[in-house]
């Protein structure tokens, strides 16, 4: 295969803790947590699931941000390992080094020795790890509540102890009053990161496995028409999985999250949008969506943990088209678009619109997306989006439901409702929203609203959900948004009844 005709460097850079790495002929497929264990021997990272569910394997990664290092925790077991290029790996191994006081322990070690936050000890380092993060992000902020330190802690997993003395360590390690080497030497880390940043792109190649990670679109459009079946991957939650379970293999990769113009986040006010670029993540788009369209918060904190947050992209989840995916049933009903690109030029498409069948996207060959922009909704709008699930934090949904609906002289002037589990893609359900349009937003429309949404779905089961649950819980989800956007009372219902 030819090189594209652009500036590349095939060697891989970034510090492991204050240590420079630079790698040659390394494989590109493989994952973080791999390397470490392998040919860092550093066995402090555990691998458990290595799926990104259990967080044994959680690491801290530095990226230049603003001129400072920013610390975000990810699993080390779906990441792979040149997505590290111009960054800071930070593993357990580095955080006993890292105390003020030589030899002593980093104080969220510290605090986890004297809350007996251990037992087995194979959890721990992950736990660290995700400690960790939490005590440099709240670096001159109040200490974090219970609640925060909850959430912090969401993608970590333990059998032997329970949460409650590692929550505590949490608490007496994140007061505020303590620092580490890794705040004492920002400027010489954050030194050392600004040499590692390049232009050119990364290409590397490993036993046939060629691996881009271009800078700008050009280089993009230049490799999607030289290598058209390449892996595209940004955070690699999915991809991810496909490699250390699926054990696929890939002829190409291409990494997006280095494409200045996917990395986008602008709020349009001429067109009265938000635009999304397909590789911002989840943690970075997060405050904008919040702000917007304050009925998505409850599931976006759902939506997989913070490790995921942190890697996983709003693009990834839509370009990946499953029908179980969050972001189409939270995004159609807003009415997002999808801009879609290649070297042929780009095109823009209602969201609803791009998933064709279970599998199918409507995406040609060469093409990528490009960036998700959503109509910001006027001060009338009602809107909410619910998530079902097995576990209540990180799991995959059963349903999830996407509801924007506006009233005029309290009938329903405008509604859009998408549900995510339902069918073989995300889908809109126009029969109900037909019963609803023009009507009286009241229990009678909604009894008939509900009726109409068994013929907008045939689901399936599977071992998430039977066809039944599925059903009566999406009629009790579209329930719940007309209660919530009420004040009424519930009316309780039993499978195969009506309201």
């Amino acid at each position: 295969m030819a090189i594209p005709p652009t500036v590349a460097a095939s060697s891989l850079k970034f510090l492991l803790g204050s240590e420079p790495q630079e790698l040659h002929g390394f494989d590109p497929q493989m994952t973080v947590l791999e390397w470490l264990r392998t040919r860092a021997h550093r066995t402090g990272t555990k691998e458990g699931c290595a799926e990104g569910d259990c967080g044994a394997c959680t690491v801290a990664v530095g990226e230049l941000h603003q001129g400072q290092i920013r610390y975000r925790a990810y699993n080390s077991c779906i990441q792979l390992l040149p997505t590290l290029d111009g960054r800071q790996l930070v593993t357990v191994e580095d955080l006993a080094t890292s105390s003020l006081e030589p030899g002593g322990l980093h104080p969220v070690q510290q605090a986890m020795v004297d809350q007996h936050g251990s037992q087995c000890g194979f959890c721990t380092p992950g736990f660290v790890m995700s400690l960790f993060t939490l005590f440099h992000e709240k670096q001159g902020e109040e200490p974090p509540g219970k609640m925060e330190i909850d959430a912090s802690l969401a993608g970590n997993l333990c059998r032997c102890t329970g949460y409650a003395p590692i929550v505590r360590a949490a608490e007496q390690a994140i007061d505020g009053s303590d620092s580490d080497a890794f705040i004492r030497d920002q400027k010489v880390f954050s030194k050392a990161l600004a040499g590692m940043q390049r232009s050119e792109m990364l290409d590397a190649e490993f036993n046939g496995c060629r691996f881009f990670a271009p800078r700008n679109l050009t280089e993009l459009w230049t490799l999607l028409d030289q290598f058209p079946q390449a892996q595209l991957i940004a955070g690699a939650t999915d991809v991810g999985l496909w490699m250390t379970k699926a054990l696929q293999q890939f002829d190409a990769i291409i990494y997006l999250c280095e494409v200045q113009e996917l990395k986008r986040l602008d709020l349009v006010e001429a067109e009265n949008t938000l635009v999304i670029g397909a590789a911002v993540s989840y943690t970075d788009a997060f405050d904008a969506l919040v702000e917007h369209f304050p009925g998505i918060h409850s599931m976006l904190k759902r939506l997989g943990a913070e490790q995921v947050r942190n890697a996983g992209t709003i693009g990834g989840n839509i370009a990946n088209g499953s029908p179980i995916g969050d972001m189409p049933p939270a995004l159609i009903p807003l009415g997002a678009s999808l801009l879609i690109g290649s070297s042929a030029g780009q095109r823009e498409i209602p969201l609803e619109d791009f998933f064709v069948e279970y599998g199918k996207q409507d995406l040609n060959q060469g093409e990528c997306v490009l960036a998700i922009s959503i109509p910001l909704p006027d001060s009338e709008q009602k809107y909410a989006v619910y998530k079902l699930s097995k576990r209540f934090d990180q799991d995959i949904s059963s349903v999830c439901a996407g509801f924007a609906l506006t009233l005029k002289d309290e009938l329903v002037d405008h509604v859009r409702i998408c549900f995510g589990g339902m069918a073989g893609t995300p889908l809109r359900a126009k029969a109900t929203e037909q019963a609803l349009q023009g009507k009286p937003w009241s229990h009678d429309t909604l009894e008939t609203a509900r009726e109409a949404l068994a013929r907008d779905y045939s689901p399936l089961s599977d071992w998430r959900a039977s066809r039944e649950y599925r059903l009566l819980a999406a009629q009790n989800l579209l329930q719940r948004f007309f209660l919530e956007t009420t004040g009424g009372e519930a009316v309780q219902v039993s499978p195969g009844e009506s309201a």
